[in-house]
């Protein structure tokens, strides 16, 4: 019997191909971000316009290496979460109460215009719960003995987040902290840490374990070990290119509200989740994520103070809609068991308003 080749960069797991076509992401260093390396936030912003997508070295930082380490002890948790039961896990689905908290089977939403569904589930956990903010929401046992765990998650994950909005905030010299202050940690908001599970497909029927979408927040702080995800680069001839794992990295995205607030400057990218790519494709592929969303009642709209953000041009609306109303119709706008008629586009995103604005 043949032994199965295991990756040097992530033990245990298949190695990722090198004759697939990757995404050429600029690859960015905490340590030098929180030291305010000029050179270092230009190439930030830069990605902010360009693709809205990055990866972020945390080796080179304390903080990111707490954050590495709390990564590591919540994969563990996620697989121990979703070898429960499905008629347990779907104790915490929580949509039906309008909410995105808590659980989602594989096949509850759909990831194209022709109702094809998804092959993944996944388990949101709110930010408000865990931090304190608001009252506990109902969890599997595995969940509450993690509590202390996904807390230091969370506020490892939202001090990246705010540093990132940080830049980018004086990057655009709009008021001191304008950013920041729409994403408090202690605020109540959508934020939320993501386990996810996409089991192996078969052979011959790999389809889109994802559909394609831009996020619905302001930034994304993604780990994950096999490949998967897919983002389709700006430009009339872009195909679809793998985003390559990288270990000690997390992947950042920026979403749909920073691409609100700066009408179009930065871009929240298109991606989407498929079968990993060569052998891993046989292999359950597991992610974990923290989504920063601004504040529930901030609304989505473009921001005063900054001479780089576009105006508003002649005839174009702004819709006036607050992040809470705005993160439910996008969270649920695509459950088969919920909408009696999907707006496939209009659960999409923003990526059709965004746009390369050179600066």
């Amino acid at each position: 019997m043949n032994q199965v080749q295991q990756s040097e960069e992530f033990p245990g797991l298949p190695p990722f191909p090198d004759d697939v076509a990757t995404a050429p992401l600029l690859r960015l260093s905490l340590e030098k971000l929180l030291a305010g390396d000029a050179a270092e936030v230009d190439r930030l912003f830069q990605a902010s316009v360009d693709i809205g997508f990055c990866y972020l070295d945390l080796h080179d930082s304390a903080s990111g290496n707490c954050l590495l380490d709390d990564a590591d002890k919540l994969f563990q948790v996620g697989e121990k979460l979703f070898e429960l039961s499905l008629e347990e896990k779907k104790k915490y689905d929580f949509s039906a109460q309008n909410s995105y908290f808590g659980y989602k089977a594989q096949g509850a939403s759909v990831t194209d215009k022709q109702g094809t569904l998804d092959r993944h589930e996944f388990y949101n956990v709110s930010k408000n719960d865990i931090l304190g903010i608001s009252d506990s929401l109902p969890a599997p046992d595995v969940l509450h003995q993690s509590r202390e765990r996904l807390a230091s998650f969370m506020q490892g994950s939202h001090a990246i987040v705010t540093l990132i909005l940080k830049l980018l905030n004086d990057k655009l010299a709009l008021p001191p902290d304008t950013l920041p202050n729409l994403h408090r940690r202690q605020a109540i908001s959508g934020d939320q840490v993501r386990f996810v599970k996409a089991p192996p497909q078969p052979q011959d029927d790999r389809l889109t374990a994802m559909g394609q979408h831009t996020d619905f927040g302001s930034v994304t702080v993604l780990f994950n070990r096999l490949g998967g995800l897919q983002v389709l680069p700006p430009g009339a001839d872009a195909e679809w290119v793998y985003v390559r794992p990288l270990p000690g990295h997390a992947i950042v995205n920026l979403g749909d509200a920073m691409v609100k607030f700066t009408n179009g400057l930065f871009r929240s990218n298109i991606h989407r989740v498929v079968s990993p790519p060569g052998a891993q494709g046989d292999t359950t592929r597991y992610s974990l994520v923290y989504f920063s969303r601004p504040e529930d009642s901030v609304i989505l709209r473009r921001l005063e103070g900054s001479d780089l953000i576009p105006q508003i041009e002649d005839g174009q609306v702004e819709e006036e809609v607050n992040s809470k109303d705005w993160i439910i119709r996008r969270a649920l706008g695509r459950r088969v068991d919920l909408v009696d008629s999907i707006d496939y586009d209009k659960a999409s995103g923003t990526e059709q308003m965004s746009r390369r604005i050179k600066v």
